[in-house]
């Protein structure tokens, strides 16, 4: 399907989930079985999916009967409620064997973080019970810059009271996992100048998703345009975003972690290609008299510390997770939420740069061979450029040198 042809997917509705094959998730060590299991089946048409642009219904299909969209919804509403650092070790594995399909539900993690945070009791039961039955949510991503969206926070996008009813409208773009979603929550400015987040389902009369996604990486995230035209909403369908900067939370440390655990999942997909091409079909260079490229020592440094790079990527990634499991356990004020958004942007640090370092090294340790298109070993520099383009790292060291130096608290939003 060319990149043209597939903005027809943009009229296919998602399939709902068959709640009888919806596996229900237990604890955290069902969380990794479950991931382990996808990603075996993921990873078999990776590279056809992203020579192709193949949208992955089907996959997505598994993943939802899989149960892992419920695993962060808490024990109380029937979930497995399980650990940050088991919510990043998921991505990464998922995320080494697709980084695009793997990507694909960060979203949904990032708004049930969300509703986690100011959703009233009738709204969580509500919308975890979808969840807890296999839907997807996706996100209607920031506006195109404009003069009246000079940042990826501020928009036209507005939510009106009319005689009719509650009225969406606007347009939103970097959509990723609306197109496959069963809901689309977005951003809104209401009446009274509050930004609001609005859960709107998918098939709502009004609500348009255009499959025109074109970057070279990550292809088949489909993270295209969502256009909201004069779309009813249900009042109990609403959450008041504009508290949780007044609040001390974990919804933009939650989302930033599995950022860095998609670029941790590219990093080690990389990792493992070169060394398997560098096994198995690399020729040493002529002026070293050696046999195999295997026994090449400047090659053997570089895969030495590239090991370590992303043993050290992994190890930060987790121990992010983990502080962000202890703010968790205790009352949340601004200092405890400050500390996890400084463990991961410390972790997204290093995740960005192992990513592209990996993804790049590959072809210098494989040689000329690794760059046909036959081995389709470019994807991953394509998408590690892509996906660490989400938000600026410098921003991350800034944010860390300005907490350490200053003691100035991160700014809360999503991607702190």
């Amino acid at each position: 399907m060319s990149i043209v042809d597939s903005s027809l997917a943009a009229t296919q509705l998602p399939r709902r989930p068959d709640p009888a094959r919806v596996k229900r998730i237990a604890d955290d060590s069902g969380a990794l079985a479950a991931a382990h299991a996808l990603a075996a089946l993921f990873a078999r048409g990776a590279a056809e999916r992203d020579r192709q642009r193949i949208l992955p219904w089907a996959e997505l299909d598994l993943w939802s009967e899989s149960g892992l969209g419920a695993i962060t919804v808490p024990a109380q509403y029937g979930g497995a409620d399980v650990s940050f650092a088991t919510l990043a070790e998921v991505f990464v594995i998922l995320c080494s064997a697709d980084p695009a399909l793997g990507q694909i539900p960060q979203n949904h993690f990032g708004v049930l973080g969300v509703l986690r945070e100011i959703g009233t009791p009738a709204q969580k039961a509500r919308l975890y019970g979808e969840v807890l039955t296999g839907h997807r949510l996706g996100n209607a991503g920031p506006e195109r810059r404009s003069a009246a969206a000079s940042t990826v926070l501020q928009g036209t996008t507005r939510l009106r009271a009319t005689a009719d009813g509650l009225r969406l409208d606007g347009k939103r773009f970097y959509s990723t996992g609306a197109l496959f979603a069963h809901r689309v929550p977005a951003r809104a400015t209401d009446d009274a100048g509050h930004a609001v987040q609005v859960w709107v389902p998918r098939d709502a009369p009004g609500l348009t998703v255009i499959d025109d996604w074109s970057s070279f990486g990550q292809r088949t995230t489909a993270s295209g345009t969502v256009i909201f035209d004069n779309v009813a909403v249900d009042p109990q369908d609403v959450l008041p975003v504009w508290q949780l900067a007044d609040r001390p939370g974990l919804f933009g440390p939650t989302s930033q972690l599995i950022q860095a655990a998609i670029d941790q999942g590219i990093a080690e997909a990389a990792v493992a290609d070169a060394l398997a091409f560098v096994r198995e079909r690399a020729r040493p260079w002529i002026d070293s008299g050696l046999e195999r490229a295997t026994d090449d020592p400047y090659i053997i440094a570089d895969v030495g510390r590239l090991q370590i790079e992303l043993h050290a990527a992994r190890e930060v990634l987790l121990e992010a997770g983990h502080t962000l499991d202890a703010v968790a356990a205790a009352p949340i004020d601004a200092e405890a939420s400050a500390r996890a958004s400084v463990a991961v942007a410390e972790a997204k640090v290093l995740t960005t740069r192992i990513a592209l370092e990996a993804s790049e090294k590959l072809f210098e340790l494989a040689g000329s061979a690794s760059t046909r298109a036959v081995h389709q070993l470019d994807r991953h520099w394509r998408n590690a450029r892509t996906h660490t383009l989400h938000d600026p790292v410098r921003w991350k060291l800034h944010l860390l040198g300005n907490y350490h130096l200053n003691h100035v608290l991160p700014a809360r939003h999503s991607w702190n």
